[in-house]
């Protein structure tokens, strides 16, 4: 990059043309932004220009590019193809910022470490909501920028590098699957306590574009539970997702766990690295996700459960939903049915949902 001097109402070089603006101007009633490139046509005006009108002053810093750079614009559209996965739409630039824009309602998933290191890079910029984050079609999802007008073509291969160059994104949504989920509890319940619960979880899986096959209440009794939990696992077409309560988590003998034992399944967690999230259980029959909380009240409340309920319901892995990092953060609700700006690990967001910086910066939030 080189340095040149503008002066106002002076013909200027041609060598001056494509020439980048570092200071925002006021030309012939006419707002030209810094990083605006000075074509042939701007480069007349600035000539017949009188220093003083407008606030022009007598001389202007322009950049001229080298054959090895970048200027903004094209810098962060590189970066965002590379960082940009699925789900996503490309929008901009507006004052050279890229935003990715949630194409449909599902999960943002943020690879938070090659974020991190992405970040690292003077002066890329890529910042994002939370990983975990439920969103809706138009939500801003992250934003891409380089700091300065004029970035080496190198640094930006750099950042992109970390991306694969498109084949390993770093921010994504996963759309919502349409599913059916079925409820079985193991435990006593009042009538008013059982509205209330369903009325809960209805709207929590019906918030997250599933509905509920069933909720059926049984005896604490593994013949009884194996029954109920048979019917929703077996058969043409299984339900994807069910969800347990009454169960004792430490008990390797509970009904539940010695029904899925017997129907061929397994758990895949105990526990999830959140508060309150100890008691809560993971399993799989199949195709199958089983998700367990101790009690029918715990789904009224905010606990891990929100955290993966959405990553469960978007396709995600039982066993890699359990791990995720968007686990970590303790009481947040991502659901559409209780919170869509959770508190977390991948720094703030404010009550309007607004993003924040995923970085060096962040580390200390």
């Amino acid at each position: 990059m080189r340095v040149a001097r503008l002066d106002i109402g002076q013909p200027a070089s041609a060598d001056l043309r494509d020439s980048i603006l570092t200071r925002d101007l006021s030309v012939g009633g006419a707002r030209w932004v810094k990083g605006r490139r000075l074509d042939a046509a701007d480069l007349a005006a600035l000539a017949a220009a009188k220093p003083g009108s407008d606030g022009l002053p007598v001389a202007v810093t322009v950049l001229l590019l080298d054959p090895d750079d970048l200027h903004e614009d094209e810098a962060a559209h590189r970066l965002a193809a590379a960082v940009a996965g699925p789900g996503l739409i490309v929008r901009g630039p507006a004052q050279s910022r890229i935003d990715l824009i949630a194409e449909s309602s599902g999960v943002a998933n943020v690879r938070i470490a090659e974020l991190e290191r992405l970040n690292r890079i003077d002066p890329l910029e890529v910042f994002t909501i939370f990983d975990g984050q439920v969103v809706e079609p138009g939500d801003l999802v992250a934003s891409v920028k380089v700091a300065p007008h004029v970035v080496d073509a190198a640094t930006v291969e750099a950042g992109a590098r970390l991306a694969g160059f498109g084949s390993r994104p770093l921010v994504w949504v996963a759309r919502f699957i349409p599913g059916r989920v079925g409820v079985i509890v193991k435990e006593s319940v009042r009538a008013t306590a059982r509205e209330r619960f369903e009325s809960s979880v209805r709207a929590k899986i019906e918030g997250l574009g599933s509905t509920i096959a069933s909720i059926d209440y049984v005896k604490d009794d593994p013949d009884a539970v194996e029954a109920a939990m048979a019917a929703l696992v077996r058969g043409p077409d299984p339900v994807e997702l069910i969800l347990t309560a009454g169960a004792a988590s430490t008990d390797p003998l509970d009904p539940c766990f010695v029904a899925i034992a017997e129907l061929g399944g397994r758990v895949v967690r105990r526990g999830v690295p959140a508060h309150p999230g100890s008691m809560l259980w993971l399993a799989r029959i199949g195709r199958t996700a089983i998700l367990g909380l101790p009690t029918c009240g715990a789904y009224s409340k905010a606990t891990a459960a929100d955290l993966l309920m959405p990553r469960l319901l978007s396709g995600e892995d039982a066993s890699a939903a359990a791990s995720s990092r968007a686990a970590s953060a303790s009481g947040s609700r991502p659901t559409r049915a209780s919170s869509r700006h959770p508190t977390g690990s991948v720094g703030r967001v404010n009550r309007n949902g607004a993003r924040v910086a995923t970085g060096p910066a962040a580390a200390a939030v």
